[in-house]
């Protein structure tokens, strides 16, 4: 599977999981889900942190998804250390230049869709 049809599944599944979703696939195998925390940051930790309890030899290759924008570089970076090799957001943040920064400076891949699946 391509690494574009896995961000396209893993955006898919994003869009069922409420407010602040963070979604992590390895295929079509879903990862870590984290979601309902008031913080983003919080959501991608608790995405990673059951990857790599549960089934850490997925996250070699794994890609993350996120229902809205990120509103800092902090969840990106936290997706990053755990593994993720690509992320899909819809954008649309006040500092999506410097998301966009830390993801280059990675060397990852990033997607934006303008399209948000954020909901409460």
């Amino acid at each position: 599977m391509s690494q574009l049809n896995s961000l396209k599944f893993a955006f898919n599944v994003c869009k069922f999981v409420k407010s602040n979703a963070i979604v992590i696939v390895n295929k079509k195998s879903t990862i870590g889900i984290g979601s309902g925390q008031p913080s983003r940051l919080d959501s991608c930790k608790i995405a990673s942190g059951k990857a790599l309890k549960f089934v850490p030899e997925k996250i070699i290759n794994s890609v993350a998804a996120s229902d809205a924008f990120f509103p800092f570089p902090d969840g990106i970076k936290e997706l990053v250390e755990a593994g993720v090799e690509a992320i899909i957001q819809p954008g649309g943040s006040i500092n999506d230049e410097k998301s966009i920064t830390a993801i280059n400076k990675a060397g990852l891949v990033m997607a934006f869709t303008g399209v948000r699946h954020f909901k409460h």
